[in-house]
């Protein structure tokens, strides 16, 4: 809950602490749109469902002691820049093979 300067009228105080939940609420529906677009990525790299997109995008930022919001977000970069964080790329194509192939559908065999 916000600080509340002393003096503060328990209204002005009540609007105050609306004002820091409805922040915390747009933050989160920001972070949550991140999140569900890099598990999107995930679920088309893995041919897997939504759910272990979930599991594998969690797992990254598990063993890569980075926030899954990050995760997300440096899995979006790649997406448009082909651009990824050893680390991160490392741990997404250890859990991807562990979930199954990650070859594109119609793609020519890999060699």
């Amino acid at each position: 809950m916000a600080r509340v300067p002393q003096g503060t009228s328990d209204e002005t105080a009540r609007i105050l602490a609306l004002q820091e939940e409805v922040g915390q609420l747009k933050e989160a529906i920001a972070s949550h749109a991140v999140v569900d677009q890099a598990i999107g990525v995930v679920v088309a790299l893995g041919r897997m469902t939504p759910e272990e997109g979930w599991l594998v995008l969690r797992e990254v930022s598990q063993h890569t002691n980075i926030k899954l919001r990050n995760v997300a977000e440096l899995i979006l970069v790649w997406g448009r820049l082909g651009e990824m964080p050893e680390q991160i790329r490392a741990e997404l194509e250890d859990l991807l093979d562990r979930h199954g192939p990650t070859q594109v559908p119609g793609a020519p065999p890999l060699e």
